[in-house]
């Protein structure tokens, strides 16, 4: 989990380079796509050039880690049905899938979506009385590996699913955009859970309408 947040903060630097310095609009996959020739090619200023490059030299490094400990983690755990019905999911590929698999145990054991939600951060705790905000509970209850993937689910769904886009712009045209990412994380585990419970793949239009 360590390596995958550090690989996605040099991304995130990579594509934050590139918007800034050409308007250019690449994914994370583009961005980890990239060599040196077509670093090269894109002609930026010595200074930002190496910077990139720095950047794009820990992804590199960080992928073969990742892909290392993904290798020796796929060959020991046992997969249930529930790992590939995740990965219909946008956002969410075999580390994410197997991440929540692990995590969520049996779906059986949550009676709702709103437990299924809490257990896994997705929802606020706080305490409303008359309608009115009266305190807040352990915002440490639930499960941490959970809230961190449907997070990384969200940030990957919203580059590569348009409706998860436009269900994030709507909620950040109102709320902040931490706030609307964390919407989007809860709307995934909402799908999530009832996937489980039904064994059945996720629908985009049972999702956002």
């Amino acid at each position: 989990m360590q390596l995958v947040q550090q690989r996605t903060l040099n991304t995130l630097s990579i594509e934050n380079i590139l918007a800034r310095q050409l308007n250019l609009c690449l994914n994370a996959q583009q961005v980890r796509h990239l060599d040196n020739a077509a670093v090269t090619a894109l002609r930026l200023s010595p200074h930002i050039e190496c910077a990139l490059m720095a950047n794009l030299t820990v992804v590199r490094t960080l992928q073969d880690q990742i892909h290392a400990i993904e290798t020796v983690l796929h060959s020991t755990v046992k997969l249930r049905s529930e790992f590939a019905i995740l990965k219909t999911v946008p956002g969410i590929g075999e580390t994410l899938a197997t991440t929540i698999m692990l995590e969520t145990g049996t779906i059986a054991r949550f009676h709702s979506v709103g437990q299924f939600s809490s257990y896994c951060r997705c929802v606020e705790s706080k305490r409303i009385s008359n309608g009115k905000k009266k305190g807040e509970g352990n915002a440490k209850n639930g499960n941490k590996y959970l809230s961190w993937a449907f997070i990384e689910a969200a940030a990957v769904a919203m580059r590569s699913c348009p409706q998860a886009r436009r269900f994030y712009e709507r909620k950040k045209a109102r709320r902040m955009p931490v706030v609307a990412m964390k919407a989007l994380a809860h709307k995934l585990a909402r799908a999530a859970f009832y996937m489980l419970r039904d064994g059945k793949p996720f629908e985009v239009t049972k999702c956002f309408g």
